[in-house]
């Protein structure tokens, strides 16, 4: 259940990503898979999901951000694969969302999330310190 106090949030999946394969520039591309398979089944309430060119994670097969509002921590994943990894992003987002500050518990997360987390960026937060300032 969304606390109602929590901002939406937004998956932002690669739709360039080769995931290694031989791709041509017209064909499909395991990126676009992903996003096409997740986009039918359908994102958890109050989850809006977005296709975007490249996240640069060119190597780590598929790559997909978690994001939601200033108070949250950013999330990139990789090493997705668009035709097993679609329940584990949807759960995932479900607990993304459900997190007020995005980070899920340890022992909550997905063995997937924990092994092949390529960054997190803090919030932003207003009025906060900045380095060397």
């Amino acid at each position: 259940m969304m606390d109602t106090d929590t901002a939406p949030v937004e998956l932002l999946v690669c739709v360039k990503c080769k995931r290694g394969a031989d791709v041509t520039e017209d064909g499909e591309r395991p990126g676009q898979r992903l996003y096409e398979g997740l986009r039918a089944g359908g994102m958890p309430d109050g989850v809006t999901l977005t296709a975007v060119e490249c996240l640069q994670n060119c190597d780590h097969g598929c790559s997909v951000a978690m994001r939601g509002g200033d108070a949250r921590w950013t999330y990139v994943y990789g090493n997705l694969h668009e035709g097993s990894h679609l329940g584990l992003l949807t759960d995932g987002m479900a607990l993304y969302r459900d997190a007020s500050d995005g980070v899920i518990p340890w022992r909550q997360r997905p063995d997937h999330f924990k092994k092949n987390c390529i960054a997190r960026i803090p919030p932003v937060v207003a009025g906060a310190p900045k380095l060397g300032g």
